[in-house]
């Protein structure tokens, strides 16, 4: 049986993943309430393991590393992020060196296609990939990703937006699975995507 594999990212109305150093929104987009965080917290404390590329992890231990991190406080203020620090993590890198500054983390090399192939054969928990944006359209072109998450603010980034979620991706049908909305503003379509025809 083939582990289900979710791609999970943040993005702008305009379909970017994150804003530059000019666009002073703060994190979440500043737009972050008690339902998303609730929901992110419950998403994040069933059994699965993490997949992240180079780009993303070296972005998440510059902004969850162990001096932010290593402590109870960090724990009770962004319970969140403490979880996605503590979960069961394979970061796919030819760049990256061990060991990995991150608990229960994994370096595994070679191309992310056949790593998460494999893991997709070998896991007996889900796995999700937060962000990881190439690797992510790379799994999506070969048929590896079963589930988009989409969490979608309510922000327009025109001039600050940077990484493109979709840039360069392959055509795609939607099928939607689910579809909620958290404080009132936040949407979070979940799809299944299909190769478009």
């Amino acid at each position: 049986m083939s582990a289900d594999y979710t791609f999970d990212v943040f993005c702008s109305l305009d379909g970017y993943g994150s804003y530059d150093s000019n666009g002073d929104w703060g994190g979440y987009w500043g737009k972050q309430g008690p339902e998303f965080l609730d929901r992110r917290l419950a998403q994040y404390a069933a059994e699965q393991r993490m997949v992240l590329g180079a780009n993303t992890f070296r972005q998440f231990v510059e902004m969850l590393g162990p001096g932010a991190a290593n402590s109870a406080e960090f724990e009770r203020n962004d319970p969140v992020n403490s979880r996605m620090r503590n979960m069961p993590t394979t970061v796919v890198s030819n760049t990256l060196r061990g060991p990995l500054d991150w608990p229960d983390a994994t370096l595994v090399g070679g191309d992310a296609v056949d790593v998460v192939a494999r893991l997709k054969e070998e896991s007996e928990v889900p796995l999700r990939s937060h962000g990881s944006l190439s690797v992510n359209r790379a799994l999506m072109a070969a048929g590896l990703v079963d589930r988009v998450q989409v969490t979608l603010f309510p922000v327009i980034t025109g001039r600050t937006g940077t990484d493109p979620v979709f840039r360069g991706a392959a055509d795609f049908d939607l099928e939607l699975i689910e579809s909620v909305t958290l404080d009132g503003r936040i949407q979070e379509p979940t799809y299944r995507p299909t190769p478009h025809k």
